[in-house]
């Protein structure tokens, strides 16, 4: 009587062409990986800023007709004062993308034009300004989709 013989598992060439498929599904997927984190980090910016201005347009309707200016003290702090319209200020996360340099995830806030350090921007100058009460991501370069951060 004849014996066979049975071999189990695979080859050598069949477990190289597993490793390359894996290799190259690799390749493909930890860009588009740290694209999503980067679009995140924008989305929660993009929302905070939401926030901040859905606080002010309260706080304006408060003090019919006037937001945090230069003469009433704080500026957006005065939104965190005892928590009636915002428990804190949110931070500005702003990534590093394709058409942004990035900063850090800061939470200050700049007084005047833009000077791209970061943070918030809020325009604190009083009724004579067209853009009195505006909070603007304090960053002059685009965003993943080429749009500018500092659209009101």
């Amino acid at each position: 009587m004849k014996k066979i013989k049975l071999t189990q598992g695979f080859t050598l060439i069949e477990l190289m062409i597993v490793v390359a498929i894996i290799g190259i599904l690799a390749a493909i997927a930890i860009p588009q990986f740290a694209t999503l984190v980067a679009k995140s980090q924008e989305g929660r910016s993009k929302a905070n800023l939401g926030t901040i201005r859905s606080a002010l347009s309260i706080y304006y309707g408060d003090t019919e007709g006037w937001y945090p200016s230069s003469t009433t003290a704080v500026n957006l702090g005065l939104l965190t004062s005892g928590g009636k319209y915002l428990q804190s200020l949110p931070n500005s996360d702003l990534p590093k993308t394709t058409n942004s340099i990035g900063h850090l995830a800061v939470n200050s806030e700049v007084d005047g034009a833009a000077d791209d350090t970061g943070g918030w921007n809020y325009d604190n100058t009083g009724q004579a300004s067209s853009t009195w009460g505006r909070v603007l991501v304090n960053c002059t370069h685009n965003d993943l989709r080429a749009a500018a951060w500092t659209t009101y």
